[in-house]
């Protein structure tokens, strides 16, 4: 197959669904209403595509909704006229989806068959539910909101909408455009308690001369601090693959980029805790910036009576905390949400595991928080 210049997946959707696929929606089903997006998973979604993504599960692509009561009349008719009549090739690219050996994994290929395309037929309700776990249309729990991973947000809200003839995409979307005042409140102060709980590791580790704990430690904290400027800039922090991408488009990312990176490069525990510590006053600057709460000195100081440098950042979580007003937000256990204590893939990447782990996490974390039921607050120095 030779390759055509490269194009940004949004943009073929776009045209496919313009010049190739709306012609024959509209001769086979005139006066039915649709829409037509590219939500959901790929990196075209996201706006990370690139010509390596051409490997797998890339090409001219895109979902038709219809109301659930045409797809049951019209979906399998409109699905096989689709193959049977789009064109070979779009733009240079093969309409065509070959399985691969991997399940559930396509790619493009030239076919003289009928094409096995790539538009999925739907409807609105099966699709959020199947991505998310539930349906945006109706009304969005705080337990949606916990229980959903920011990637799947992200697949949601990003993409695009290339003809609204439902009109419930735009709405659906916009509904889950960014977490109410209260709960990203309290998600930030979640986030600043990760960093709170593991930043005075780094000189321990490295004290005792485990230089390659140090540097473990100080990875965790580096992922830590680009998804909280991610959610201090109210955008929805991607999986690990487009962490750093969706980082760079932060208004931090020029500053601290280039410190983040020395941290990482560090090969001792004092050079590490150096950038660290000018990378935690960096973001905490930002915090105050944001004017979310009464400034919080951003200094870095000891930690405690040992000569570990740290922000002590269980302060931005407090001063975050204490301008919550809504009493259940006030009430959740300050763990956040779903991808801020599960860190497993095979969780993160199924909506109803998902919510069965926050159900539980939730569960054990009030009870243990009930007089006599265990520990709670920040732990002790080891």
């Amino acid at each position: 197959m030779t390759t055509p210049p490269f194009v940004p997946g949004l943009e073929l959707s776009r045209r496919f669904h313009l010049e190739a696929v709306r012609p024959l929606l509209e001769e086979a089903a005139p006066g039915i209403p649709y829409s037509a997006a590219l939500l959901g998973s790929g990196s075209e979604v996201l706006g990370f595509d690139t010509a390596r993504s051409l490997d797998h599960e890339w090409g001219p692509r895109l979902q038709i909704f219809l109301h659930p009561r045409d797809v049951a009349r019209h979906g399998a008719v409109l699905s096989k006229l689709l193959s049977e009549r789009l064109p070979k090739r779009f733009h240079g690219y093969p309409t065509h989806f070959a399985a691969t050996s991997e399940a559930g994994i396509r790619v493009m290929r030239a076919t003289d068959g009928p094409v096995h395309h790539g538009v999925d037929i739907t409807d609105p309700g099966t699709w959020f539910t199947e991505r998310l776990g539930f349906d945006p249309r109706q009304e969005v729990a705080l337990t949606d909101w916990l229980a959903t991973p920011t990637q799947r947000l992200a697949e949601v809200t990003s993409g695009a909408v290339f003809h609204d003839g439902l009109g419930e995409l735009a709405p659906a979307r916009a509904k889950l455009d960014w977490y109410d005042h209260d709960l990203w409140l309290h998600l930030l102060a979640c986030q600043w308690r990760r960093v709170s709980q593991e930043e005075a590791f780094v000189g321990r580790c490295g004290e005792v001369g485990d230089e390659l704990g140090s540097a473990v430690v100080c990875a965790r904290l580096v992922r830590d601090l680009m998804r909280l400027c991610l959610l201090m800039d109210r955008r929805y922090p991607p999986y690990a693959k487009w962490l750093g991408s969706a980082f760079a488009r932060t208004p931090q990312a020029p500053a601290l980029t280039p410190v983040l990176t020395a941290a990482l490069a560090a090969t001792d525990r004092n050079t590490r805790e150096h950038h660290l510590a000018r990378a935690y006053e960096t973001v905490a600057t930002a915090h105050n910036r944001l004017g979310l709460t009464e400034p919080v000195d951003p200094a870095t100081r000891p930690y405690h009576s040992r000569p570990f440098r740290v922000l002590h950042a269980e302060r931005f979580a407090a001063a975050l905390l204490d301008r919550i007003t809504d009493p259940v937000v006030r009430g959740l256990p300050p763990i956040g949400a779903v991808d801020q204590f599960v860190d497993s893939t095979d969780v993160l990447g199924h909506p109803e595991s998902a919510r069965e782990a926050t159900r539980a996490t939730t569960a054990l974390r009030r009870a243990a928080d009930r007089p006599g039921g265990g520990p709670s607050g920040p732990t002790p120095p080891v």
